[in-house]
């Protein structure tokens, strides 16, 4: 795998915006461009695509991490020079506050199998006897299990926002209705008449008249 690829793959699977991806980079203390994210998100053959040098990638871990951990005041980590594998595990792990049996656990979820001193191995120094490197296998298969455990979740997410909308619009509906009808009153004996009175349609009679109820009609005089 290289710099990019990981790029990549971290940007989908958290779904980081453009600005998003420059303030995760400004978090580390390095200030960077949208153009620049956009050359080294391109594919490897395209003609404007950048490659992600180690110290970059450095960056943006470290500012990854700030991203789901919270930024420390005070000086920022200083990003490596040269990464390995072993040091890109690490930080991820720090950023998603993984335990060694979180993380076996995610790669089992790809059919991945890895033990708790396999595991432990990555993190030792490089001169400690018991040391690892650690492949391009376990690090590739570890981001496709977090892409699957944290992509999953966005999904169910949207899903549930999904379906408040919904709810909401109902809503909505119901409130368009009683807007429309805002005004309206209905009675037993008349229809629905928009801005008027019950039965204002109905022709009043004093009951206290002596008067046929019937008006008289007039004759004009010849």
């Amino acid at each position: 795998m290289n710099n990019n690829d990981i790029l990549r793959r971290l940007r989908y699977t958290f779904n980081f915006n453009d600005k998003q991806m420059v303030a995760i980079f400004a978090s580390a203390g390095e200030d960077v461009t949208r153009e620049q994210i956009s050359q080294w998100l391109k594919k490897d053959d395209d003609s404007d695509f950048v490659a992600l040098f180690d110290t970059k990638l450095a960056v943006f871990l470290n500012g990854f991490i700030n991203e789901k951990r919270g930024k420390k005041p005070g000086v920022q980590a200083i990003p490596e020079k040269r990464l390995s594998n072993n040091i890109i595990l690490t930080k991820l792990k720090i950023a998603l506050n993984l335990q060694a049996e979180q993380i076996i656990s995610l790669l089992s979820e790809v059919d991945f199998r890895l033990s708790k001193p396999e595991l432990s191995a990555f993190s030792r120094k490089v001169d400690h006897k018991h040391y690892r490197e650690c492949k391009d296998q376990v690090l590739r298969n570890l981001l496709q299990a977090i892409d699957k455990k944290y992509h999953v979740e966005r999904s169910k997410k949207m899903v549930s926002s999904a379906s408040g909308n919904s709810t909401s619009a109902n809503d909505k509906k119901d409130y368009a209705k009683k807007k429309t009808n805002k005004g309206i009153k209905k009675t037993p004996s008349s229809p629905w008449v928009e801005g008027a009175r019950p039965n204002a349609s109905s022709v009043y009679v004093n009951p206290n008249s002596t008067a046929s109820p019937k008006r008289p009609r007039l004759k004009l005089a010849k």
